[in-house]
């Protein structure tokens, strides 16, 4: 495969170039990498490109993870990817590429900065500057998904203490290091109080060891509506993954345009960096489209392998091009644009300005120290785990919920009670409102009961899980089940709605 650029980057007074798999990607990813690479060189980054093959076409190809195995090996060894926008096949089951790389290669934290251009680039909210830090391996992007009945499927959200610990950690210290003011944490504890609420404890466990920096707890729901209207409000936000998905999209929008927006996706080991956007294919190959995404992106790859004096010479032209209106079709405006630029073109006019600063908009300073954030290794906190019951969750479209119930306590053997049936996280017996909609999924929970009718969730064993789970899928359709633990003596399985 040719490369974009043929010509090596290396240190003027060293020679020493620091090699990077880059892939120019698919749609409008080899125009704007072509861009991007040009500056980098003009500019006199110390990098050497190495160019690897994934994409669409390696998907056609029959290679059902979108990368090739030789741009595995190039990714690993050289540590940094450089990544234009990819496009995964619509049908036939194609995993999203980006998924894959972020999971397989543990890039556990996605840093999308939005910055406000205003006046240069149209917006209402010119006061913003937020660093979004989402979490990029987890939650509901694990993609663990089952038909369970003919009108039910699920999807299983997994947060776990070393993944929430690392991203939350992660951003206090981009805070820390970047002179960032304040933390913000996104979560819906007052629903998902296991999950989300494990988030929420971290956060505040972790936040306690940066006092010096202003710490704030957000329900999801409002806080996004206030990040659209009020941004300025804002400085650094953590959040999970599906939450950080939507609100980074939600501020790229903000600042005006998703096109100008460039992102981090940080490993242990391996790091990856891309314009946040598609690959816009109804364009590609049109010379319109703005590379300042990828450029973007290109400058938090330079911070991070420690070549701020270039991240700064390219960030500053960018922002002074944008300055002095040359501008491509999506942020063209009459008024403010002094020429519609190519995509060539923009990057012959922020090479011209290299070396010049932004006279409105805030310029680059290069920060001498190091920008490296390290993560401690996660230390696992042993409890002590005691099985006190199991969720049976069946398949029955013939019975009404008291029928179930009535049967379900019949067959209940050992010290088993069936305490609740819910139906779709409402319960529905005993005492069940005869409004409540109910599918063809059920819920029904099996604890020990003691002391009469009170119910103190104690321990009972496998075995008696076991023989009971055979008692019931006797007369009926067992889709899973689902045990029932404390830890540390605390119940750890949430209620059900009504219950």
């Amino acid at each position: 495969m040719e490369p974009l650029v043929s010509a090596q980057i290396t240190d003027n007074m060293t020679g020493h170039a620091a090699p990077i798999a880059v892939a120019k990607g698919d749609g409008i990813g080899p125009e704007i990498m072509e861009a991007t690479l040009k500056i980098l060189m003009a500019a006199g980054a110390r990098i050497r490109p190495v160019f690897i093959e994934m994409g669409a076409q390696q998907y056609l190809s029959g290679n059902t993870s979108g990368i090739s195995p030789a741009a595995w090996d190039a990714i690993r060894e050289n540590k940094v990817l450089l990544k234009a926008p990819m496009t995964t096949p619509q049908g036939s089951g194609y995993k999203s590429l980006n998924v894959t790389l972020r999971k397989s290669l543990g890039l556990f934290a996605n840093v999308r900065p939005c910055l406000s251009l205003y006046p240069y680039v149209d917006t209402k909210y010119p006061e913003t500057d937020v660093v979004i830090i989402r979490e990029n391996e987890e939650d509901l992007y694990a993609g663990i998904e089952h038909q369970q009945t003919t009108d039910v499927v699920q999807c299983l959200k997994l947060i776990t203490r070393p993944g929430s610990e690392r991203i939350i950690r992660y951003a206090f210290e981009y805070a820390r290091v970047f002179g960032r003011k304040k933390v913000t944490c996104m979560v819906k504890d007052n629903i998902m109080k296991l999950t989300d609420g494990l988030f929420h404890r971290v956060f505040n466990e972790i936040g306690a060891e940066y006092p010096e920096i202003q710490q704030e707890v957000q329900i999801i729901d409002i806080a996004t509506a206030r990040l659209a209207t009020q941004p300025g409000n804002y400085d650094v936000i953590v959040t999970s993954n599906l939450y950080g998905d939507i609100i980074s999209d939600v501020a790229a929008e903000v600042v005006g345009s998703v096109g100008l927006a460039g992102s981090s996706n940080i490993g242990t080991e391996v790091s990856m960096f891309e314009a946040i956007h598609g690959s816009a294919p109804d364009i590609a190959g049109k010379n319109i489209a703005n590379p300042s995404g990828l450029i973007n992106a290109a400058v938090m790859m330079l911070e991070h392998i420690g070549q701020q004096d270039i991240a700064g010479k390219v960030r500053n032209a960018l922002l002074r091009t944008i300055e002095d209106g040359y501008h491509t079709a999506d942020i063209y405006h009459p008024e403010s644009s002094v020429e519609k630029v190519s995509t060539s073109d923009f990057a012959d006019e922020v090479i011209a300005r290299l070396g010049l600063e932004p006279e409105t908009l805030p310029a680059y300073t290069a920060n001498d120290e190091s920008l490296e954030i390290n993560i401690p290794p996660y230390k696992r906190t042993e409890k002590t785990k005691t099985l006190v019951g199991v969720d049976v969750f069946i398949d029955n479209a013939s019975m009404n919920p008291n029928e179930i119930g009535d049967r379900l306590r019949e067959l209940a053997n050992g010290p088993f009670s069936l305490k609740m049936i819910t139906n779709r996280g409402v319960k529905v017996y005993p005492d069940g409102l005869p409004e409540t909609f109910c599918t063809d999924h059920w819920r029904c929970r099996f604890v020990k009961l003691s002391g009469g009718e009170k119910v103190d969730y104690d321990q009972v064993s496998f075995k008696e899980v076991l023989e009971l789970q055979m008692a019931v899928s006797a007369e009926f359709d067992i889709i899973k089940t689902e045990n029932l633990y404390k830890f540390d003596g605390e119940r750890s399985f949430s209620l059900g709605q009504g219950e």
